[in-house]
């Protein structure tokens, strides 16, 4: 009998281990989910796990439920596991964001802004360190994947899903400075079809940081692939990319054309450049609020006046805290919609491009900055 408990006990332990040897990844990196000084609603996490973008890229994945899909399968490594990606919904017209590059007002570099302007839903920061990519912080809405202000990442189980932030950035920058960043175009959703890989909507920010160091290493990466928006979401995006020279690119998709690319460049005797949700390339802008061409509800030609002005102000050298303010005068505060749904500014990123550092507010919360850098 005991050698019968001796053995049940080794095969228990074999068996342990090999659970913690094949999930270690994974593991470690739902152990590292953390809050931040004790907020409820704003997580960090260590990614640990492997993943393979190639792979992701070559299942032509395009769908934001077939993301979560794939995520939850690659994690389970076989297993029937199903897991609930619920997640909250708002309609795709309230999104709003801001993004912007601009130089740093004591010459060492670029600042990028960002505004994510959406509704409370809870943020994770991500620092990741691919084996075959480079280091990088990026920031997610977690609504995104499955969370909401009752469904928070306490435990250990409940965090399982933040695993799939890896692949839904909202915006980021990597060891080299390169940042980027999303922003929604109503009725606007790219379906790119010249027959390369397909991939989805935050998975291009994935590839642009863990494998472009430079804006012209992020264009020609772009004409590998066909970019193709969630039709389901009912928006399209477009895509700001800077590098830590000061080059600054915008990407976004003809919907007369094809959904043909359109790149417009920060100009080389520019020190700054800005986007909002309206088309920013020159066969399509306008002074004027076009809902074919963007979102007026949002009052984006607003918002692109005013950083653009702040920004000419000050001939687009900013300090830190002027980096800050331009963003909070373009801020969302309990702004209330037809729909009785409520907006706001998730958070407000700086990024400093030559420290490859990150400035966070969250929900509008002006006095208090949290910084991040990569470990």
């Amino acid at each position: 009998m005991k050698t019968f408990l001796k053995i049940i006990l080794s095969l228990s332990v074999i068996l342990v281990a090999a659970v913690l040897w094949v999930w270690r990844g994974e593991l470690l990196s739902v152990i590292s989910v953390e809050s931040v000084d004790g907020n409820e609603y704003l997580y960090t996490m260590e990614y640990r796990a492997p993943y393979d973008l190639d792979e992701v890229v070559e299942s032509d994945i395009d769908e934001n439920a077939e993301l979560l899909s794939y995520v939850v399968g690659h994690i389970a490594k076989g297993l029937p596991v199903k897991a609930d990606i619920s997640k909250s919904e708002g309609p795709s017209f309230d999104a709003n964001c801001t993004s912007f590059q601009a130089a740093k007002a004591d010459g060492t570099g670029w600042w990028y802004g960002r505004n994510y302007d959406f509704f409370k839903n809870p943020t994770l920061v991500v620092t990741s360190h691919p084996r075959n990519g480079y280091a990088s912080i990026s920031v997610c809405d977690m609504a995104h994947f499955g969370y909401s202000l009752e469904k928070l990442p306490v435990s250990l189980k409940d965090k399982f899903l933040c695993l799939a932030s890896i692949y839904a950035p909202m915006d980021g920058i990597n060891e080299k400075g390169l940042c980027t960043s999303i922003m929604a175009l109503p009725k606007q959703p790219a379906q790119q079809d010249s027959g390369k890989h397909r991939v989805g909507t935050s998975i291009l920010m994935r590839l642009f940081l863990d494998r472009c160091a430079t804006v012209d290493e992020a264009l020609a990466l772009l004409e590998t692939v066909d970019v193709r928006h969630d039709i389901s979401a009912g928006s399209g995006y477009h895509y700001m990319v800077a590098d830590a020279t000061g080059a600054c690119a915008v990407i976004e998709f003809d919907l007369f054309d094809g959904w043909k690319t359109l790149i417009t460049r920060k100009a080389d005797d520019s020190r700054s450049m800005p986007v909002t949700n309206h088309l920013l390339n020159p066969k399509y802008c306008t002074e004027e609020p076009d809902s074919v061409l963007g979102n007026p509800y949002s009052r984006s030609w607003w918002r692109y006046g005013t950083v653009s002005e702040y920004l000419s102000d000050h001939d687009g050298s900013l300090t830190l805290e002027q980096a800050q303010e331009c963003l909070a005068l373009v801020h969302w505060e309990n702004l209330v919609w037809d729909t009785g749904l409520v907006e706001d500014t998730q958070y407000s990123n700086i990024y400093d491009q030559s420290q490859i550092t990150l400035h966070l507010r969250n929900w509008n919360e002006y006095g208090r900055t949290h910084t991040f850098s990569l470990k």
